[in-house]
């Protein structure tokens, strides 16, 4: 599966958040039903926390869905 980039413009954005504007979730909710079925992966992890602070160089794994790497605007 091809590794997509989500740009961000700050150090650290939420996972929820982090979804919601790159579209990859329509709102919010759909994350707990991602999270319950442990379908997000960080960094190879299975994630847990819907809040959990994601930096540039992490990379998550939806599956089924996609693998995405978070790199910081302008680097």
């Amino acid at each position: 599966m091809e590794t997509k980039t989500i740009e961000i413009k700050t150090d650290v954005i939420q996972l929820d958040q982090l979804l919601k504007w790159a579209g990859i979730i329509e709102s919010g909710g759909q994350i707990k039903f991602l999270l319950e079925e442990k379908r997000i992966k960080l960094n190879g992890i299975i994630e847990t926390a819907k809040r959990r602070k994601i930096h540039a160089d992490d990379v998550i794994e939806i599956i089924d869905e996609g693998i995405w790497k978070v790199v910081k605007q302008g680097e």
